[in-house]
């Protein structure tokens, strides 16, 4: 399957958990309402736990750049995320959605790229 993967750093002056709160609580079900226009198959969001555990296997791998959350969403191919961004509804309200990932996400300090899954274990 075809995946989009963002690696997404909170906005300046929000906590984490304001961060967590708004990403799950708003972002999250926002999202949902034009996922099945979007052809999207699966949307996960991984959320960074506050834990010592990552400052040690950043360090231990020489790692400095923290991330607040991982965002992943699948397509069965390249061609359906294409059809899903020329719906009329993602047309009519994708802009309007990648403004709102303003309210929480420091683009400039966070990444996307689409990738596919090879899973070995």
């Amino acid at each position: 399957m075809f995946k989009l993967i963002m690696c997404i750093t909170r906005r300046a002056g929000m906590t984490r958990e304001e961060f967590k709160d708004h990403w799950l609580n708003f972002h999250g079900p926002h999202f949902m309402e034009i996922a099945k226009d979007y052809r999207a198959k699966k949307y996960v969001q991984s959320h960074t736990l506050d834990t010592k555990l990552n400052k040690m296997v950043r360090g231990l791998r020489g790692m400095s750049k923290e991330y607040d959350g991982i965002a992943e969403i699948w397509w069965e191919s390249e061609e359906d995320y294409i059809a899903g961004l020329n719906s009329p509804l993602v047309q009519e309200r994708g802009a309007e959605f990648l403004a709102a990932e303003a309210d929480f996400v420091d683009a400039e300090n966070s990444t996307a790229f689409f990738a596919l899954e090879h899973e070995l274990l």
